[in-house]
């Protein structure tokens, strides 16, 4: 099988890797950085450079890109793919990318599909990528209405394939309904903490509860402006909510009302328990 994949940053990277660790495949990669290409020629994550000409070969194609970015060369390349082809987006956002290319594939040989791989790191580019970055994680796929299911079923058993532990699938509503709060509303909450003026004073006070709540404050701002703004609706209303809840505590706080802070206290220790069965 021959993969191409666009965009050779942590994701890319980190799947160009885990393909070539885990199969006898081929892939291609391109990236807008001509150093990223050369350091997956060098460690042997990518056979060659993906081009114009083997663009045609491939059997999957990977769009590794900021969602702008990976709607605007996925049409620019539509009539290009291989009839039977799967292309499928690497996006944090579904609603943006997959409005735009449901349409855009109706009636093309190819096969487009809405995807997201569930892994990360703090730090981006190719120098981070990993090949076991996605030893525990689970690959998101939306596949458009109508998608037959043998093209579904052969999708999940690629990236099953390549190294990823499960395959979800979903809608793309559901999708970036969940993503506003389990990874956008974190990275709003760690940009957040880190900003209290006790943070440059840490050193020698912070553990492990310090480490997870900053981790992600490490990020891409042009990514997860891009990515915020595209899903500004479902993230806001999460926002809205965990306000709603801080100001509770804060309340408790304020009247020291020992009952209900110990309440507040309880019943998230309650729900957290819940969510580890």
């Amino acid at each position: 099988m021959v993969f191409g994949i666009v965009g050779l940053g942590l994701i890319g990277g980190s799947l160009a890797r885990s393909i070539k660790f885990h199969s006898k495949h081929t892939v291609y990669g391109c990236d807008l950085k001509e150093t990223a290409i050369l350091q997956a020629k060098m460690v042997g994550a990518i056979d060659g450079e993906l081009t114009d000409e083997n663009l045609p070969d491939c059997d999957v194609v990977l769009v590794a890109l900021y969602p702008k970015d990976a709607v605007e060369w996925t049409l620019n390349h539509i009539d290009a793919f291989k009839p039977g082809s799967l292309v499928i987006d690497c996006c944090g956002v579904k609603r943006f990318v997959c409005d735009r290319l449901y349409p855009a594939f109706e009636g093309n040989p190819a096969v487009f599909m809405g995807g997201h791989p569930m892994a990360g790191r703090e730090r981006s580019g190719f120098t981070y990528a990993q090949d076991d970055l996605f030893e525990n994680a689970s690959m998101i796929l939306a596949p458009a209405p109508g998608t037959d299911i043998e093209t579904i079923r052969r999708a999940k058993e690629i990236f099953l394939s390549i190294g990823f532990a499960k395959v979800r699938f979903t809608t793309p509503q559901e999708h970036d309904e969940m993503i506003a709060f389990t990874s956008q509303l974190a990275h709003v909450v760690s940009s957040a903490y880190v900003k209290t003026p006790l943070a440059p004073k840490h050193k020698g006070f912070s553990a492990g509860s310090f480490r997870d709540m900053t981790r992600v404050a490490r990020l891409n701002e042009d990514m997860w402006t891009e990515l915020f703004l595209e899903n500004d609706d479902l993230l806001l209303s999460q926002t809205e909510a965990l306000i709603k809840n801080l100001q509770e505590y804060a309340d408790a706080l304020k009247t020291r009302d020992e009952e209900k802070l110990r309440f507040l206290l309880r019943e998230g220790r309650e729900i957290k328990e819940t969510l580890e069965e």
